[in-house]
Order: C-alpha cells, then structure tokens, then sequence
C-alpha cells in the first residue's frame, strides 16, 4: 500500500548541461491550503491535503502532505524539526491523518531533524533521505525513485550541490496527481536564494547545474516550497525563479563569484546539528554533540 518505487526517471545528465545564459514569524504554524495557493481553474486534484508549517528559531518549513481521498489517509512530512515534533504530530492527529513517513530534503546542518523523535513517538514511521547523504535511514532514495503515499507520490530528483546529499521532491506529473505540481527544494534553491555552497561538500558549480537541470527543467507554474525562508515569502514558482532569483539568473561564472563572496559567518549549529542529524537526529545514541559556541 505505502510503497517506494525504484523507478529511474528519465532525467537531464548534470555533466552535459551547459548554462544559459523571520523570525517575526508565528511560532505555531503557517498553513497554506494548496487550493489557495493555486488557482481554481488550475488546481484539478481535491485528494492533496498540503500544510506549511513554520520553525522560527531555524526558519525552517515543515511540509505535511496527505492522499485523504484514500481510507486510510496516508501522510508525511518533510524536513521535521525536532523542536515542533509534538506540534506537528498534534495536527497529524487532529486531521485523522496516518502518518507513514518523515522525510529529510539533505542532512541539514542548522537544526537537528525531527525524523529520529518522531520515530520514537509513531513507530511505524519510516524515515527517508538520500543514499548520497550517507546518513541512517529507513529508507534511501536516488534519483527517479517515487515515493508513494496512497494513489499520490513524490518524484526523487537529485539536487547536489549545498551538500552532496541534497534531493528535490516534486509532486507526481499525471492527471491524477496534484496541478500545478509542487517542489520541494531544500536549500538547493531558496525564493529568490540559494543554499550557500562552503561547507559540507558544497559546490557552486554542482549547485548551478542542478537547479538549471532539475529544477528549472519543471514547468513554469510548478510552486517552490523551500526549506527555509528569512524574509517573510512562503512560496514562489519556477518561473519566478527564473526571472527574478538575484544569483541563479546569471551565468555560472557570475553566480561562482556570487557564491565565493558571501562571506557568511559559521553556521551557529553545525557541530551540533550535523552529527545527530547524520543518524536520523536520535539523540540516545553514542554521538557526542560540540558545543558550538566553544569554537
């Protein structure tokens, strides 16, 4: 029923591509309906039950997707933050939702996931993340894989370049399956942003590509639903990003430069992050936090 397909997609090989050309926040949640978010005459699928979720102290997004269609009304939820588990869990419940998986976009590096609590509180959760990443999981997912959740799934896209590990999921391409499709991009592409490309096996070149042939490749309406936002936006689309993204509009030497210029200070949480994350964000097992503010 609940099922993940090894399905290779026939997606753009990133070698060949050549470039063309706040925390003021409610801590509690945003929440977004889809059929808003869309127009009415676009959207064609009342199975989706979409929430955007909100952690303040990261500004991290937390994504909730449900098939309430289907009798069992399979959830999960991406990019879990371990402080707003009970929260997110309270909602899950409140809407008669089942939950089936907790799924990471990337090993993130400035809260800790919530898919290790979630796990001890809802055991029947399956964890999901990337091979790539080389952290535990229940589940490890390529590129063309399909995550299923009742008759709607996921497509795995592969998004390196913030981390090696990074992926994309985006919502089915069918007529069954939610219109506009919907994008879940992890720190690859922020609105009218990026994830920075300095640390944890970041590469400037990788990240450029990937989002040009993964990302960009998506229909010009499909919704971009980031990780993380500082700047009070909720969700853009691609063709927005095409136009207007400040870095990723220009050519790949320009948007090198860019990125090599930032400058941004050492990302507070890291040590702490990075460690527990790297074993599903379980914090009983034998991983010895640094304390970030001794460096």
């Amino acid at each position: 029923m609940f099922r993940i397909n090894k399905l290779r997609l026939p997606l753009s090989n990133l070698s060949s591509f050549s470039s063309q050309s706040q925390k003021s926040r409610p801590s509690y949640c945003t929440t977004m309906n889809y059929t808003k978010a869309a127009s009415s005459q676009a959207f064609n699928n009342r199975k989706l039950l979409f929430r955007q979720l909100f952690e303040k102290d990261s500004s991290t997004y937390t994504y909730l997707l449900a098939d309430v269609a289907h009798p069992d009304k399979p959830a999960l939820l991406i990019d879990p933050v371990d402080k707003t588990v009970d929260r997110d869990l309270s909602l899950v419940r409140e809407l008669g939702l089942k939950l089936v998986y907790a799924i990471n976009t990337h090993v993130h590096a400035d809260h800790v996931t919530g898919t290790g609590l979630i796990k001890t509180k809802v055991p029947s959760v399956k964890s999901i993340i990337a091979k790539a990443g080389k952290s535990k999981a229940d589940l490890h997912v390529e590129a063309g894989d399909q995550i299923h959740f009742g008759d709607l799934f996921l497509e795995v896209r592969a998004t390196p370049g913030h981390t090696p590990g990074c992926v994309t999921y985006v919502t089915g391409d069918g007529p069954d399956q939610p219109q506009p499709r919907m994008a879940f991009t992890g720190d690859a592409l922020l609105i009218r942003g990026c994830g920075r490309t300095d640390f944890q096996g970041g590469s400037a070149h990788q990240l450029y590509q990937s989002v040009h042939s993964q990302i960009f490749s998506l229909p010009k309406e499909t919704f971009i639903y980031p990780a993380h936002d500082y700047r009070g936006f909720t969700v853009s689309t691609v063709g927005e990003e095409m136009q207007y993204n400040p870095r990723l509009t220009k050519d790949e030497e320009t948007f090198k430069s860019i990125m090599e210029n930032l400058n941004l200070p050492y990302p507070k949480m890291i040590d702490i992050a990075v460690p527990l994350n790297m074993v599903c964000g379980l914090q009983d097992l034998s991983v010895t936090p640094v304390d970030a503010s001794s460096n």
